[in-house]
């Protein structure tokens, strides 16, 4: 697969992930997650991608009217930027190991559908589609998206005419996002994350990543990123291999060791190594085009 010749960055904002209290960069407030994106906007990030949290402890949070008001933000400052919303949170099950059927504190799980009215009530360009159930790091921490789940959530995001981003975190994942093509719950360009480093999924293996490319459905446009120290080393990858990159504070924290980073900091990283593979940056309205997006409106 030849690189890729101009490249949609895509930065991922603020996660939710336990990082606030471990960097002063990581947004919080709709505010601060606002701005912070419009700072990635205007350092090179093509597409931002949002999930919100509570104002006051910094939890992550599903509250329809947070997104709103991120993205209200966003709009009122005129940035050109494309709009990718998370729908993954509600799949977080903390089980009891010795009573498995004990949920602990930290678990919010819910239906597919109970995972989009944000994405109902704004519409944003893209949405995400978690492909699968996995193991989410050490512990008794598991993330649940059943097939039933995205059978349910891929039909409701193609009525809403929302084109999905297929998060995917392991080679069962997208066996099983390319079954949603096949059943027709999907609409080409099929759009893809491949999310390697996240304990245990996939590794940040660039063979394991050449593996799932392998295996994308004819057209699919896809990304790829890894976790902490790898991000910038998984920028040129994805190039190498002909995909589309993310970077943010979702995923890495740090420009260098003892260097905390901003968003904008992490895009303009992306932004040089992109230049420096020989490849140009791609503007949101070429990202519109290549991802199968609405203009602008």
């Amino acid at each position: 697969m030849p690189v890729n010749d101009n490249v949609i960055i895509t930065c991922a904002l603020t996660g939710a992930g336990d990082t606030v209290r471990k960097s002063p960069h990581v947004p919080v407030t709709p505010e601060q997650i606002a701005t912070s994106a419009v700072e990635a906007a205007e350092a090179g990030a093509a597409v931002v991608h949002i999930h919100v949290r509570d104002p006051e402890s910094g939890a992550p949070s599903r509250d329809p009217r947070l997104y709103r008001e991120v993205v209200e933000r966003i709009k009122e400052t005129g940035a050109d930027v494309v709009i990718n919303l998370t729908a993954g949170m509600g799949g977080d099950l903390v089980i009891d190991p010795d009573e498995p059927l004990k949920h602990l504190p930290g678990t919010d799980l819910v239906s597919g559908l109970d995972r989009l009215p944000h994405v109902e009530d704004l519409l944003p360009d893209i949405c995400t589609l978690d492909c699968g159930s996995l193991n989410f790091g050490d512990g008794s921490n598991l993330y649940v998206s059943t097939p039933d789940m995205l059978r349910q959530g891929a039909k409701r995001i193609q009525e809403l005419g929302v084109r999905p981003e297929l998060e995917i975190f392991d080679t069962g994942q997208l066996w099983f996002a390319k079954q949603l093509l096949a059943e027709g719950l999907l609409d080409d360009p099929t759009v893809f994350q491949l999310c390697m480093g996240v304990p245990w999924g996939a590794p940040a293996d660039p063979g394991v990543l050449q593996s799932m490319v392998n295996m994308l459905p004819e057209g699919a446009q896809w990304a790829s990123f890894a976790l902490g120290r790898m991000q910038m080393p998984w920028v040129a990858q994805s190039i190498l291999l002909g995909g589309q990159v993310r970077v943010g504070l979702e995923d890495n924290l740090y420009l260098g060791k003892g260097n905390k980073a901003t968003n904008a900091q992490l895009v303009e990283r992306a932004v040089r190594i992109t230049e420096n593979l020989g490849s140009r940056v791609a503007t949101p309205d070429e990202a519109r085009a290549k991802l199968g997006l609405k203009p602008r409106a």
